[in-house]
């Protein structure tokens, strides 16, 4: 018998049915210290039209999930104050509206706008093209454009816990099988989200996979001045373009019409369970977000650089990752591909946690201190093994 804490609710659910309807999940959830607002809708104008979102308030928190769109987060709200990035994209998009076989390769561009958009399951990188010009691997994957097949809500009303679990497969008969089931957490009165992913390859066949968090944020956490803290053994410009910044690699500037995005690649160092931490805060250090994840099974760090103009995308990205988001064929060489055995599943592990004074911010920056336990390395140049055609 189940717990008499324990709740549950099916919103998705469409293996083995054609025309099962979401089911009835109530607006609000009372726990043992407080309650969960919820809603189940859906959008039904613009590019988001027939695309149904999952928000969730804990009561110091709003966040909105997007189960048609890979399991992302699309925006986070604290009071006024919204963390995500104003993108271009006016989203969020339906992925039918997202054409990710483009010929050029980066159609997936069409419709990022999220505050955390996933990247992969078989390659997460740059487009990839076969020698007759034909798109082999598309910018960032499909998975980010792919809807969840089953959806449903838990909650443990003595510990206050609630957990949105979706499951999504990428698959193409006869070429590969990746499912990925997301668990995200949220805690009553709590602004943290915790974020369980486990891939499996359910093939009898050996398989690849790759997987990167790219976790976007803008005005008002990014301003000039805003800065980046992280427990780092090494950093390393992507390419000549990042190589120009790299003295400042971690200090961001404010909006400039015309700038080019400059990416960097790093390792973290991690405390003695594993996890670590990076965290952007604006220029006074009194508002900031931490990544917390596990290097176990994300053992590379990336962060994305696009100060551009507010109206052209101004935003900086920290990514967790596999490895780095150069071509699959590339990361292969490496040996930073994933490979799943028939049956073997890969399990990821991350919390976003935001910070709402100096205080919490210094907290934060003595935790990364106390795991940089070693002098950080920087490269000037793209570093060899990293970057395809550097040279030191």
């Amino acid at each position: 018998m189940a717990s008499p804490n324990y709740q549950s609710w099916n919103l998705i659910d469409s293996r083995g049915s054609t025309s099962k309807a979401p089911y009835a999940i109530p607006d609000s959830i009372d726990v043992s210290c407080g309650k969960f607002s919820i809603d189940w809708s859906e959008w039904n104008d613009g590019p988001s039209n027939g695309m149904k979102c999952l928000t969730i308030d804990t009561g110091a928190m709003k966040a909105t999930l997007l189960p048609a769109r890979g399991m992302g987060v699309w925006k986070c709200w604290f009071g006024n104050t919204e963390l995500g990035w104003q993108s271009p994209v006016r989203g969020p998009v339906h992925p039918s509206l997202v054409p990710i076989g483009d010929p050029s390769g980066i159609g997936w561009l069409e419709g990022f706008d999220e505050l955390l958009v996933r990247c992969g399951l078989l390659s997460n990188g740059a487009p990839e093209f076969t020698e007759q010009g034909n798109v082999r691997y598309s910018v960032h994957g499909r998975i980010a454009n792919l809807p969840a097949h089953s959806l449903r809500v838990e909650v443990d009303t003595q510990s206050g816990v609630l957990e949105v679990i979706g499951t999504v497969t990428e698959s193409r008969f006869l070429v590969y099988t990746l499912e990925l089931e997301s668990r995200i957490r949220f805690k009553v009165n709590s602004s943290e989200i915790e974020i369980t992913d486990k891939v499996t390859n359910p093939l009898t066949s050996t398989g690849t996979m790759q997987l990167l968090y790219h976790i976007n944020l803008g005005q008002p956490l990014l301003q000039a001045g805003s800065k980046l803290f992280a427990a780092l053994e090494t950093v390393a410009p992507r390419d000549d373009r990042a190589a120009e910044g790299i003295d400042d690699w971690s200090v961001c500037q404010g909006p400039q019409d015309g700038f080019r995005e400059q990416v960097y690649y790093s390792t973290p160092l991690a405390d003695e369970n594993h996890w670590t931490e990076a965290m952007l805060t604006n220029s006074d250090e009194s508002l900031g977000y931490s990544v917390h994840f596990d290097t176990r099974t994300l053992p590379c760090l990336n962060f994305w650089k696009n100060t551009a103009g507010v109206e052209d995308g101004y935003v900086l990205g920290i990514e967790p990752a596999t490895g780095f988001p150069n071509t699959k064929s590339f990361e292969e060489q490496q040996g930073r591909v994933v490979r799943l055995q028939g049956g073997q599943s890969r399990t990821f592990r991350l919390k976003l946690q935001p910070h709402w004074n100096q205080e919490d911010v210094g907290r934060a920056k003595q935790r990364i201190q106390g795991i940089q336990s070693m002098p950080m390395k920087t490269e000037l140049t793209p570093k060899l093994g990293w970057s395809p055609g550097a040279s030191s």
